[in-house]
């Protein structure tokens, strides 16, 4: 067995995002097992499960991730994660990776995959909501998918808006009010919020959003009148009902199953697409287990590890 730490050198966005992207086909043709996630939930945040076997790639494991939004006040990532690799054959654990950084990168990639395929732009202006490090995932992978002539990035501390702007290289960038964010041509939020931010009001047609940050019961970032402009697109129905940006309007009887569009799969496999050059399209991402398997090969392949005895 091997061990792939922190320090392991990392895919790059567009590596992992043909990885992603073969993923979603994998899901989408149903060649996948993948059982939704299971969550043990604390005071102060939650864990998670997530399971899958890939057979197009020979890859079965489960990632263990928590989300603690307070960490930061006490110097820890809001997301730490790692993901225990298993061969198919035998049921013999092959690999441990250290999966914090790869849990935003292959976030990043299904934002990007989401924003590739059904924004009406090649160029375009993004409106980052929050400053965090998926927020830094989301432009990476987007930017090799789509030109970004600007970023407009708020966050509820101002001084993380202009610190963002500051790491955001090649990029021409400003901190600005959230309304301003939402005036763009593809919008990525990733707060933890459990009140809605984003007013429908805000939101221009032609828009398309990745909604990333709502990743647990009770989470929503979206004014839900914004799910009934749009044409709604998630990563999988079970995962978003339960804990995706429609978790809340779907538990409140505002949005039903009837109204989801189809997958990110179903996108990616050509049976769905962008209709409407003026609707707005929406990508709710809870992430996948599938995604997590694929960035752990792009890794295992890219080293060796440390050896580790087992059992």
């Amino acid at each position: 067995m091997r061990y792939y730490p922190a320090g392991t050198d990392l895919p790059s966005p567009h590596e992992v995002n043909l990885a992603v992207e073969e993923a979603f086909r994998e899901y989408g043709e149903g060649r996948v097992q993948m059982p939704p996630k299971i969550y043990v939930t604390f005071e102060k945040g939650d864990f998670r499960t997530m399971p899958a076997y890939l057979p197009g790639i020979g890859m079965a494991g489960v990632k263990i991730v928590n989300v603690h939004p307070e960490n930061p006040k006490i110097g820890l990532p809001t997301v730490m994660a790692l993901t225990v690799i298993l061969d198919p054959a035998t049921g013999m654990p092959e690999a441990i990776l250290n999966a914090t950084a790869l849990t935003d990168l292959r976030t990043g990639a299904a934002g990007a995959l989401a924003a590739r395929y059904l924004s009406p732009k090649r160029r375009i202006v993004l409106g980052v909501i929050g400053s965090g490090r998926q927020a830094a995932a989301q432009v990476n992978a987007i930017a090799d998918v789509l030109e970004i002539t600007e970023v407009r990035v708020w966050s509820r501390t101002p001084a993380n808006a202009e610190a963002f702007c500051r790491r955001c290289e090649g990029h021409a960038c400003d901190a600005v009010s959230l309304e301003k964010a939402c005036d763009a041509d593809v919008i990525v939020t990733t707060t933890p919020v459990r009140t809605p931010i984003i007013r429908s009001e805000w939101v221009h047609e032609g828009t398309h959003i990745n909604a990333i940050g709502a990743d647990a019961p009770g989470k929503e970032e979206l004014d839900p009148a914004i799910l009934l402009r749009s044409r709604v697109f998630v990563d999988d129905p079970a995962q978003a009902f339960h804990s995706g940006e429609i978790n809340v309007p779907v538990s409140s009887g505002l949005f039903t199953a009837e109204m989801i569009a189809g997958t990110l799969g179903d996108i990616v496999c050509g049976r769905k697409k962008r209709e409407k050059r003026d609707e707005i399209t929406l990508f709710d991402s809870t992430g996948l287990a599938v995604q997590d398997l694929a960035i752990a090969a792009l890794v295992m392949k890219k080293g060796d590890g440390i050896a580790l005895p087992f059992p």
